[in-house]
């Protein structure tokens, strides 16, 4: 084996592997006599064919190539060894030639960090100010969610809700042709196109319009896109929504538990600002990472951020299957392609990266441990979590199967307990950088910490 190190750059090192004649023949070898076990070779029985009737048979060439994954991976630990190079994970190899066999090999090394001063990191709490108004805003949503549409008659005002019977095109082709068509005005509203709904705005039930409006130069169907739409309608009906009165009849039926008014209002408060704090939270985690990261030194391979790329992409597609969405369709109206959600994806696969390094350093570094009651607590808890999202799908007096279930996601959860537990020191890890930015941020405005919990 012959081995060149080119160079080392952006955390892999670059080398090419020449094998030498006998470390090609030992991969020969190996290749024979997996083949000759699987090959229906006339005149003999599996297994027993002489190698040069195998070479034969399938040809020399054939045979190389079953042995090359044998020679490549046999050279290329030597050649490491050699290079006194400690891979990070699997090689990216590209084969230049075949005689001699001849590689090259981008070997992705392990990941440097070396964390800044973090316990010097001081960052400001964040408390989001919350208002009375905030609870009136869900109320007043509450009562457009249990509005009623009353027929009027009048001229089309914004909000209303029209049902109209409708025939247009575009280049000869139809766009939307269809009768009783309900459509609710909403200013500044793209559908069906930009315009549509100021230009029902006067009109009265009964009357018909004519209007043309231009289809985005963007639009899905490149065939109409940027072309004039022609529009026909006929108003058949004009509606406005008639809001619920704030009583006790509306807290009935928006809230049965809730006794009266101040009740549903008080238990809306409590709710918006248990989500407050815990944004505030996750924000607060975010910036205090972050801040640790941006004073750090952190090195790795690419092949981590294509991973985490790739994890995120799968995620995104799976969200949209449950979604119920079709993804081809969905990627044709978005106009992208996997590649065009690889790149988008890209520089939040490698913020997570950068982060999920360095807690897992710092986590070394504070010497946290995690003990076997805490991953105990934390599987029942993702126990919990999985069969309270798959409860709507299951009856309620099919016990017994939810008692199975309970149990294989236990089982599953339980052969994950080490990469459980790095999750848990992960998120210890960042923990502790939030107590020592708080508490510097304390100390540094001359205040007292504040103890929690």
């Amino acid at each position: 084996m012959k081995a060149t190190k080119e160079k080392i750059e952006n955390s892999q090192a670059f080398i090419t592997v020449e094998a030498e004649p006998d470390e090609v023949e030992a991969g020969m070898k190996k290749a024979y006599q997996r083949v000759v076990k699987k090959a229906n070779i006339p005149g003999f029985r599996k297994g027993k064919a002489p190698r040069d009737v195998v070479e034969s048979f399938v040809g020399k060439e054939a045979l190389l190539e079953e042995a090359l994954e044998d020679i490549i991976s046999d050279t290329l630990t030597k050649a490491l060894k050699e290079e006194n190079i400690e891979p990070f994970t699997q090689s990216a190899i590209e084969i230049t030639q075949m005689e001699p066999v001849t590689f090259k090999a981008i070997v992705p090394l392990p990941p440097v960090i070396a964390p800044g001063d973090y316990k010097a990191i001081k960052v400001e709490p964040i408390t989001s100010e919350f208002k009375d108004e905030h609870v009136d805003r869900v109320i007043e949503q509450l009562r457009h969610q249990n509005a009623v549409w009353e027929p009027v008659d009048r001229a089309i005002a914004m909000s209303d809700m029209v049902t109209m019977d409708i025939k247009s095109e575009a280049a000869g082709k139809p766009v939307i042709n269809r009768d009783g068509w309900q459509y609710q005005l909403e200013e500044g509203s793209k559908f069906p196109l930009p315009g549509f709904a100021e230009q029902l705005v006067g009109l009265s039930r009964g009357e018909e319009k004519e209007f043309t409006l231009q289809m985005p130069t963007d639009y899905t169907n490149t065939e109409l896109a940027g072309k004039d739409v022609s529009f026909r309608i006929k108003v058949v009906e004009v509606k406005q929504e008639k809001l619920p009165e704030v009583n006790e009849e509306f807290v009935k039926v928006v809230s049965p538990e809730c006794e009266n008014i101040t009740v549903l209002r008080e238990r809306i408060a409590k709710e918006l600002k248990e989500r407050a704090e815990e944004r505030d939270r996750l924000d607060y985690e975010e910036k205090v990472i972050q801040a640790v990261v941006d004073v750090s030194k952190i090195e790795y391979p690419p092949v981590i951020v294509e991973r985490e790329t790739e994890r995120l992409l799968e995620q995104q597609l799976q969200y949209l299957q449950m979604s119920g969405m079709n993804i081809e369709d969905y990627m044709k109206a978005m106009k992208k392609t996997p590649d065009d959600l690889r790149v988008e994806l890209m520089p939040r696969a490698e913020k997570r990266v950068r982060q999920s390094l360095l807690l897992e350093k710092i986590a070394e570094s504070e010497n946290i441990e995690v003990t076997e009651t805490e991953v105990d607590a934390e599987i029942e808890t993702m126990v919990k979590r999985s069969h309270e999202q798959h409860a709507h799908e299951q009856h309620a007096h099919e016990h017994d199967a939810h008692e199975h279930e309970i149990a294989e996601m236990r089982a599953s959860f339980n052969n994950s307990r080490d990469a459980i537990k790095d999750m848990i020191k992960v998120r210890k890890a960042a923990q502790r950088l939030i107590d020592i930015a708080k508490s510097s941020y304390t100390e540094n405005k001359g205040e007292p910490e504040k103890k929690e919990g």
